[in-house]
């Protein structure tokens, strides 16, 4: 595959000057690992004593990486990008809330999402996280197998509505919905009830995707037996794949609690779970639907070999190239501009609640060998295209 992703004219090209600037200097600051974890702590603290430090996060690290704090604030980014044949993923990032009328409210909020996509194509998916649905320690005690208590059996009763109330309506639009994956410990709870939308709701094309995060070494035996359920009866699966973003509370729980750590052994592992899973789901293409969720060139570039090698259409429905707002762009519209399905997920919500996004965003880009420098490296060399 030739490659595409160095053109920063094509990557940068609805970033004004002042954003690209911005972007600079905030990844300048992101690759420093101690200032990161010095300004999480800052962060955190003036949070909870409620400082006004919220003015000084929406200029800097908010505004890189959300879209706004309402549906409404993010339609200019999204149609902007859109003009670049960049679609959006609306994305309620809202977290650490433990109530129901906070659940209900996620739910809206999906439903809402499902609406716009109805009426605006740069809308093409709607998506919400397991525990924006339910509290956690819910799907935990479902996942280890443990008895729920009367009124937990309510509230997981409730659960299952609101998934059901959501995928009737993707159905119903015709809007693919995905559906995140969280930790090890609840995740089974959420996968099987996912897989009973999929029954219900994909019996003639993929509408409701669940996650695969491929730092797990069991995710492709999982998803070879989940095919094997679905042509005995009869529905199709979609999947999300990502890395994964927990990799550190894994491997320290399943150090003190003594389990087998449920993480590849490395990242030269994680990458081979990744293109193989990639590559198992491109062979059986006419079974399922793949979003994949990647800022690695090389998969990047893999799935384009895998488009051409069964000979699928650039922009066949059932292949997605997805990443972050805020990252990636090299990838995003250099892909977008050759012709292939995009779309970033635009986080929203209240500065405070979306915080716990944004620090697994900043601890990410410090973590992950060599991806805050080559976004610096792409940043600086359209800075010096334009003279900047």
């Amino acid at each position: 595959m030739e490659k595409l992703f160095d053109n920063t004219e094509v990557a940068f090209a609805i970033k004004s000057n002042t954003e690209l600037d911005r972007a600079f200097y905030l990844f300048e600051m992101i690759k420093r690992e101690p200032l990161v974890k010095i300004g999480t702590a800052v962060t955190k603290f003036a949070l909870k004593a409620y400082l006004p430090v919220e003015g000084i996060i929406r200029a800097t690290v908010f505004d890189h990486f959300c879209g706004g704090v309402t549906e409404k604030d993010c339609m200019s980014i999204i149609d902007k990008m859109y003009t670049k044949n960049v679609h959006s993923v609306l994305d309620y990032s809202a977290e650490g809330k433990q109530v129901e009328e906070h659940f209900d409210l996620a739910m809206e909020k999906t439903l809402n999402t499902i609406k716009f996509g109805k009426e605006k194509a740069s809308l093409p998916f709607a998506v919400f996280k397991p525990t924006g649905f339910g509290k956690f320690e819910i799907y935990q005690k479902i996942t280890e197998g443990k008895e729920l208590d009367p009124h937990e059996v309510v509230e997981w009763k409730r659960v299952k509505e609101r998934y059901d109330t959501v995928a009737k309506a993707a159905f119903d639009a015709d809007i693919p919905l995905l559906i995140d994956a969280e930790e090890t410990w609840m995740q089974t709870a959420a996968d099987d009830l996912i897989e009973e939308m999929m029954v219900k709701y994909n019996k003639q094309k993929v509408i409701v995707f669940g996650t695969l995060q491929l730092y797990r070494w069991d995710r492709l035996d999982y998803l070879k037996k989940l095919h094997a359920r679905a042509k005995e009866q009869g529905f199709k699966i979609g999947m999300k794949l990502v890395r994964g973003a927990y990799m550190e509370k894994e491997r320290e729980r399943a150090e003190k609690y003594g389990y087998k750590d449920p993480i590849c052994v490395d990242k030269n592992a994680t990458d081979n779970m990744f293109n193989d899973v990639q590559q198992y789901m491109i062979e059986n293409i006419d079974d399922m639907a793949v979003f994949s969720g990647t800022h690695n060139e090389e998969s990047s570039y893999l799935l384009m070999d895998l488009i051409e090698k069964y000979q699928l259409e650039r922009n066949d429905k059932r292949v997605w190239f997805g990443q972050l707002y805020g990252m990636s762009d090299h990838i995003s519209y250099n892909s977008a501009k050759e012709g292939y399905n995009v779309a970033k997920y635009l986080p929203f919500g209240p500065v405070r609640d979306v915080m716990p996004y944004l620090i697994r965003r900043a601890e990410e880009n410090t973590s992950v060998a060599g991806q805050t420098n080559r976004e610096l490296e792409l940043l600086k060399r359209e800075r010096e295209r334009r003279k900047i």
